[in-house]
């Protein structure tokens, strides 16, 4: 099989969990009633992937409970396969509760012992990996336990051996662990891959420094195509030998940002699967970033691509 006969555009996994939120404006305990959906950055980016037009798979350990046979169906529904998803009765799925009381958005996670957090190297199928151009991964995944961090080393082995490109969004998150034991885990998994997609203030705490100049001194180091985002109102295209500023996209009316970054890597993967260069893909992920803050939804508001040419003039909206 030749890297183009592949099945996969892009394969990711990771923990998604269930979510309840409020409906209204009570906040979470205040009573009223609960609607529900579920979220995580991995299954967030294989819908986008999956509505963009790609061709996306996505694995995980779920509980064989509601929850998890639910975020399974859904992400079946968006197109995103899951014939490699394992359930387990050991361990329930994970579930986050969300609320934004007077303009403030909280989340309270339930993930400790989550069947997401009990993922081993041996449920990763080699020829999965095989059959895909690229494989996504984020900070979150090795955050949740050692055996996690043990199966994201053996995506990563899989990948070297079958030449799949590895994509790396370091999606830090200091609730799971401290930068002190996030950082040489993050830096390590920064150096493998080919896609790194880090934001700024990532990037000041994996190098320590608040210096721009040895910031980018830095991730001229790896031998992959970095995509910095949110430096000075811009996205950086930064490779060893060249580094390219391209402007944020303006946005008209903010509603909810939550997902932004997972529409913006999204568009980016996208972009590189239909063989985009590097800086009009960026473009894509700025477009799908800048459309995803403009609706509500973890997922929800991820646009089509059929949304994606309509916003870019190509096609026109019908009225029906």
């Amino acid at each position: 099989m030749t890297f183009n006969e592949r099945r996969f555009d892009v394969i990711t996994f990771g923990e998604s969990m269930g979510m309840l939120y409020p409906e209204g404006p009570r906040g979470i305990g205040q009573g009223g009633t609960m609607s529900q959906s579920f979220g995580g950055a991995e299954s967030n980016l294989a819908i986008g992937l999956a509505r963009l037009g790609c061709q996306v798979g996505w694995f995980s350990q779920l509980g064989r409970d509601p929850l998890g046979k639910g975020i399974v169906k859904t992400l079946r529904g968006e197109g995103v396969d899951v014939s490699r998803v394992h359930y387990t009765t050991d361990a329930p799925t994970g579930l986050m509760l969300r609320e934004q009381v007077r303009g403030k958005s909280s989340v309270y996670y339930y993930r400790a012992g989550s069947a997401a957090s009990r993922m081993t190297p041996e449920l990763v199928d080699p020829a999965y990996i095989a059959d895909s151009r690229i494989v996504h991964i984020t900070g979150i995944t090795p955050a949740l336990s050692q055996s996690c961090l043990d199966t994201v080393r053996r995506v990563i082995a899989l990948c070297k051996e079958h030449g799949t490109k590895i994509s790396f969004d370091p999606n830090l998150r200091l609730k799971l662990w401290s930068i002190q034991q996030a950082r040489p885990v993050l830096l390590e998994l920064a150096n493998h891959c080919d896609y790194f997609l880090p934001g700024y203030d990532e990037c000041k705490l994996l190098y320590q420094t608040d210096s721009e100049q040895e910031i980018f001194e830095q991730l001229r180091k790896l031998n992959a195509v970095t995509v910095v985002k949110s430096y000075n109102d811009s996205n950086v295209i930064v490779e060893p030998d060249r580094l390219n500023t391209v402007p944020f996209r303006k946005v008209k009316h903010v509603v909810d940002t939550v997902g932004a970054g997972d529409g913006f890597c999204a568009g980016f993967l996208a972009g590189i699967s239909k063989g985009q260069s590097p800086e009009e893909a960026l473009q894509l992920a700025a477009l799908t970033g800048s459309m995803v803050v403009e609706a509500v939804g973890d997922w929800e508001a991820l646009p089509t691509w059929e949304e994606v040419e309509q916003e870019q003039g190509i096609t026109a909206h019908i009225e029906r």
